[in-house]
């Protein structure tokens, strides 16, 4: 493999100082402006009018007025005074607290550029971070998904990786992959003279250590990816089962189409929502029925491919229907149900049949008794069965959850630099087994520190670094 050339990121970032509103834009009790870069303690000095700054101690908030260049008092605020190389950025930060009125916020901005500052552009501030090493890429990353993160699922994951748990893991086989490297290379060095600094067993288990680890978080992507964008949940059943309603009580808004008219429902509509701290798209679909209207027929077709994809089904059965028609439905939504996905049957209508409860003994019957199924019987409009249901739904998340201090990946350019790395090291185990030149396998060994350095961004490229922050709010 030809790997592109690299170079430190370090080069590109400028020496100017750079000023932005870090807080929400409108109005508020209170706004933070940011500034940071090696002019800061002067430019700032300029406006305040209070305890000199440039004698101020790290770390350390002061009362004072914000003045312009008549000397005019534009607002009273707080200055908070970080230092470098101890300060978010590792440069000299100085944060004004001022009020939230839009018109202090841009007068304040608008004094500093006039005094050598410019407003930073997106994510300037962490991107300056990175640069000057006071976090790494994952980590930069992990803040963005901080501030992004919804349930409470998915700020644990975020606040991990901000913190630096992938990063440590990371750094761990990198450092391992440094060591096989280097018994390689030694061997290299010492080639005429016969020897073996690592048996080939030795290295193989070595390189396949690396490999477990790498697979594991590159597996860990599917479970991560859900947790941040929402646990996939479909809701079939037939015609008039109360799909639409079921939707619109889990949302608390009216957004399916609730009809007594069979096939209303004709295309998927989803929405997320959070519930005990994760996050659920729910998917309604088109009622299951044969049928020869050919729009119906895709919303269907549709309505199949959302339950195979699904890690959690909900089948609505209509307990004031047929048992015969619930059977059918069922013919069409087993095939399609994978191992992994979570069945829940809600026996719906139980208000208006009190026959419901003997329902559950017919259809258990009827999809096996073995099978892990979840049970609601109840109605989809009523308060306290939606509750149940999100119960239910809250326990089957926190079951397949993460346990506590592992490592979930839910970035997918980090899934994709781990499966690189994954094939990368397995090529080397291959070269191993097959005794192949110590310098050629050297080679698939730096291939996947390359892989693994492109994580952290020991080595990166500028378009990939210009892509990345540019996600990032502008005061972040």
């Amino acid at each position: 493999m030809q790997l592109p050339a690299m170079e430190p990121y370090t080069t590109l970032i400028s020496d100017d100082t750079i000023c932005a509103i870090s807080t929400p834009h409108g109005t508020g009790g209170i706004a933070v402006i940011r500034i940071s870069g090696p002019d800061t303690i002067d430019i700032v000095s300029h406006v305040w009018h209070g305890k000199p700054l440039a004698t101020a101690t790290s770390h350390t908030a002061h009362l004072g007025n914000i003045i312009d260049g008549s000397g005019e008092v534009v607002d009273q605020a707080v200055a908070t005074v970080f230092r470098g190389p101890h300060s978010f950025t590792g440069e000299d930060v100085v944060e004004l607290s001022v009020h939230g009125s839009p018109y202090i916020q841009q007068r304040v901005l608008s004094i500093l550029t006039q005094h050598g500052a410019r407003i930073a552009e997106a994510g300037e501030f962490t991107r300056r971070a990175f640069s000057n090493g006071r976090i790494d890429l994952i980590q930069a990353e992990g803040i963005a998904d901080v501030i992004a993160s919804r349930t409470a699922a998915s700020h644990r994951l975020a606040m991990s990786q901000m913190r630096g748990g992938f990063s440590s893991r990371i750094k761990l086989l990198h450092d391992r992959l440094l060591e096989m490297a280097s018994l390689l290379e030694l061997e290299l060095d010492f080639s005429e003279e016969d020897v073996e600094f690592a048996s080939r067993e030795t290295l193989i288990s070595l390189a396949e250590e690396i490999l477990a680890c790498v697979t594991k978080l590159a597996d860990s992507f599917d479970k991560g990816r859900v947790i941040k964008e929402g646990i996939p949940v479909t809701i079939t059943g037939e015609t008039n089962a109360g799909k639409s309603t079921l939707l619109n009580s889990l949302l608390g808004e009216d957004k399916a189409i609730v009809s007594d008219i069979h096939g209303t429902t004709r295309d998927s509509i989803e929405d997320t929502v959070n519930i005990g701290g994760h996050l659920f798209r729910f998917i309604d679909t088109a009622g299951l029925r044969d049928t020869e209207d050919p729009i119906e027929s895709i919303g269907i077709s549709r309505a199949m491919d959302n339950i195979a994809k699904a890690s959690i089904v909900i089948w609505m059965v209509d307990s004031t229907s047929t048992l015969s028609s619930a059977i059918a439905s069922w013919s069409r939504i087993a095939p399609r149900l994978q191992d992994q996905t979570d069945l829940v049957i809600f026996i719906n209508k139980s208000d208006i049949n009190a026959e419901a409860s003997g329902l559950q003994k017919e259809l258990t019957d009827i999809i096996a008794p073995s099978s892990d199924v979840h049970w609601v019987i109840g109605s989809a409009r009523s308060e306290s069965d939606i509750t149940t249901l999100q119960d239910t739904l809250s326990e089957i998340a926190a079951a397949t959850a993460s346990p506590e201090g592992e490592i979930t990946v839910t970035n997918l350019r980090h899934y994709q630099s781990l499966t690189a790395a994954s094939r990368a090291i397995r090529q080397a185990i291959r070269a191993l087994r097959d005794n192949i030149p110590g310098d050629l396998v050297a080679q698939d060994i730096r291939e996947t520190l390359y892989h693994l350095s492109t994580l952290t961004g020991t080595i990166t490229t500028p378009d990939l670094l210009s892509n990345i922050f540019a996600n990032f709010c502008i005061g972040k």
